[in-house]
């Protein structure tokens, strides 16, 4: 990891320290790009939208995916690297189980993150498995376990989130809290409880977990905004695979309307070339016109 990457890591790891934060995910270089433009101190990714964005589903029980569905490690983190190397924020990767039961697996999926420039990642308990869902929590504990080594061995600043699917796949919220309580325990520098929506069960999960608490907003259209849930004690908050499968949404729609109408008022909601050029472009302080710091100002005014 590179001086200024080492830099970003240790920040992200500050912001775990107190507070709320929100770390919106992307799923490429140019979705990252424009979510940094907004602002954010950091962006996360997410394997839904990754996968997505090659045509492939979101990573479901075996039964419902076919062979090469899932979107294989090297791509997952190649793709990771690449929306590291395009942002000058810090980069939270999602890690899904970390491609693999072992935790020797899990310790190899970290280390490789670490190479591709992240400052964190998510290993989840989601085998994908419809009999049993679940890691059993010995081995899920030893996975996260496995992680912390890995991250310890490299001595770079990086923060691991420990993730359980228990109230995804209908468990219980005390089993829930004993999941998130191991992975802390076994060196998760924070929790990650999906599935968590409301402030009576996100409240019950701050009060009941011994560190730093992540809630995903956007998967139900849940009334909870962010000052509510920094109210409630949850440490970071993230939006999953919500943007992009609003973008998918609007794309969808578009394709509906050329073919069944032939009209075209799906355009009337695009950005311009010139703003995306803008956006996108990397020019020196020193080398920007006038129009081009206007605009820019004009996109930090909307934020």
């Amino acid at each position: 990891m590179d001086t200024q990457r080492r830099e970003l890591a240790a920040r992200f790891v500050e912001l775990h320290r107190e507070g709320c934060f929100l770390l919106p995910n992307a799923w490429d270089a140019g979705s990252a790009r424009v979510l940094e433009s907004a602002g954010f101190p950091a962006v996360a990714t997410t394997s839904a939208g990754v996968a997505f964005s090659l045509g492939r589903p979101d990573h479901d029980y075996a039964d419902e995916e076919s062979a090469g569905d899932r979107v294989d490690r090297t791509t997952m983190i190649r793709r990771i690297g690449e929306i590291a190397a395009e942002v000058r924020i810090p980069v939270s990767a999602d890690l899904e189980d970390g491609f693999g039961e072992a935790p020797a697996t899990v310790a190899e999926t970290i280390s490789m993150t670490l190479a591709a420039g992240a400052a964190g990642g998510n290993i989840e308990d989601f085998t994908g498995d419809r009999s049993h869902p679940l890691y059993e929590p010995e081995l899920s504990a030893d996975r996260i376990r496995a992680a912390r080594e890995a991250v310890d061995a490299s001595g770079e600043p990086f923060v691991l989130v420990g993730r359980t699917d228990v109230l995804l796949t209908g468990g219980p919220l005390d089993e829930a809290v004993r999941r998130a309580n191991a992975f802390l325990a076994a060196g998760a520098d924070c929790a990650f409880v999906p599935g968590a929506a409301d402030a009576d069960t996100i409240g019950t999960l701050v009060r009941e977990i011994d560190g730093p608490l992540n809630v995903v907003m956007g998967l139900t259209g849940a009334a909870l905004s962010l000052a509510d849930l920094r109210d409630l004690g949850v440490r970071r908050v993230t939006v999953g695979g919500s943007i992009a499968r609003a973008m998918y949404a609007h794309l969808l729609g578009a394709a509906k309307e050329l073919k069944d109408r032939g009209t075209f008022s799906y355009a009337e909601h695009q950005i311009t070339q010139t703003d995306l050029n803008e956006l996108f472009r990397r020019v020196p302080e020193s080398r920007r016109t006038p129009e081009s710091r206007r605009r820019s100002e004009s996109r930090r005014m909307l934020r």
